[in-house]
């Protein structure tokens, strides 16, 4: 009886850390949280995230394979678009868990392409190698019901304070869209500004923001041909001035 119990309790234990392995993997850092830091190869040499990318805004992007088809479209998207990231003060980091050898034939293959009339480009970005799955775990890209060898292609826009701002999971199918995402950048970049700034649905850069309330002296402009606070409803309210 006393064999029986020990058995059944080592095999609670070994499922209980089991469960705790998987529940680690699947992790993701929540909005607000601190993103989790790691050192890595890259096409770039030895990168230590988040300190070489200084007080800049951070874009993380995972891709599952080097070579594939839609995320060989998104490098070169990225590639054609890096210097408006740059401009911005965003820097774009790309994670595969692929090794380093098969990122630098990647990223020498894509920069001889010709993509959607443009020229081909140099891609001056890092694709950081992570075949041990190091940083996939620690981001929550590993999804075991997709793949549990694979990271899904997840997307981590991190503020200069280093926190997690904006997250999003696509599956392998689906490409994502590089404009939306420079617009949710542009967005959160405002906000950060002026935590006052919130931007509506489909909403474009240059376009009027909204405002979770409207002060005392806001309240008596309304209605004022000179005043930069308007209203859709009272719970709906606009400004030009941000």
């Amino acid at each position: 009886m006393k064999r029986s119990l020990l058995l059944m309790a080592g095999l609670c234990l070994v499922l209980s850390l089991s469960l705790a392995q998987n529940k680690k993997i699947i992790e993701t850092p929540l909005i607000g949280s601190e993103a989790p830091a790691f050192t890595a190869i890259s096409t770039h040499g030895t990168i230590n995230f988040p300190s070489d990318f200084g007080d800049s805004w951070k874009i993380l992007l995972s891709h599952p394979k080097d070579f594939t088809p839609v995320c060989s479209s998104e490098l070169l998207e990225l590639a054609h678009q890096q210097n408006d990231y740059k401009a911005l003060g965003a820097k774009l980091i790309v994670v595969s868990t692929d090794n380093l050898d098969s990122h630098l034939h990647w990223k020498a293959a894509l920069e001889e392409i010709n993509y959607k009339g443009h020229d081909p480009v140099k891609i001056n970005f890092p694709l950081v190698d992570d075949h041990q799955y190091v940083i996939s775990k620690s981001y929550g890209m590993i999804h075991s019901h997709a793949s549990i060898e694979e990271n899904i292609r997840g997307v981590f826009i991190i503020d200069p304070d280093n926190k997690v701002r904006a997250i999003y999971f696509y599956p392998m199918e689906v490409g994502r869209n590089m404009d939306e995402l420079k617009r949710t950048l542009i967005a959160l970049q405002t906000n950060y500004r002026n935590q006052m700034a919130l931007t509506p649905a489909n909403w474009q850069p240059g376009e009027d923001v909204m405002v979770p309330y409207l002060r005392d002296e806001e309240l008596a402009e309304l209605g004022n041909d000179d005043s930069k606070i308007y209203q859709k409803a009272w719970f709906m309210s606009y400004t030009t001035d941000y």
